[in-house]
């Protein structure tokens, strides 16, 4: 190797990360698409200076998460299971019911299971904002809209 110049790769720092802010409407987007592409950008795969073990992701607001739209025959027959720790502690709730009493908690599952397991991936979904409705409290950071 003597005399060739040897590349560097880089490896982005936690410190040295800039953050974007990101608004997007989820009004009719098919819940999985949306989640993926939410999900990639959290991760920061979006960016030249992605790294697997270093949060490089940024901000994302998805507003309207009520009107969230999916396909098939998936309002009746997707579940979500939640469990207390006691003894036959299992609820269990359709899509159609979790849509009307939680609809945030359905981008959230989404999206959850499109991270990475562990610590990391915890830290990057702090990063995601879901609101029922239009408004969201973070004009402040001067969110770009972000088109799916």
């Amino acid at each position: 190797m003597k005399g060739m110049a040897v590349q560097k790769t880089y490896v982005a720092k936690p410190e040295t990360v800039q953050r974007e802010w990101y608004v997007v409407d989820a009004t009719d987007k098919t819940l999985g698409r949306l989640a993926a592409r939410v999900a990639s950008i959290l991760r920061g795969k979006h960016k030249p200076e992605f790294t697997p073990h270093v949060d490089t992701g940024d901000f994302v607001i998805i507003v309207n998460a009520e009107k969230i739209a999916v396909t098939g025959r998936k309002l009746g027959q997707k579940r979500y299971y939640q469990h207390s720790g006691y003894p036959s502690g299992l609820r269990e709730v359709n899509l159609a019911r979790q849509l009307e009493l939680h609809p945030e908690r359905v981008v959230v599952a989404a999206v959850r299971g499109m991270l990475p397991k562990g610590a990391l991936g915890r830290q990057m979904l702090k990063k995601l904002k879901i609101y029922v409705g239009p408004e969201h409290p973070h004009q402040a950071q001067q969110p770009k809209p972000l088109d799916l």
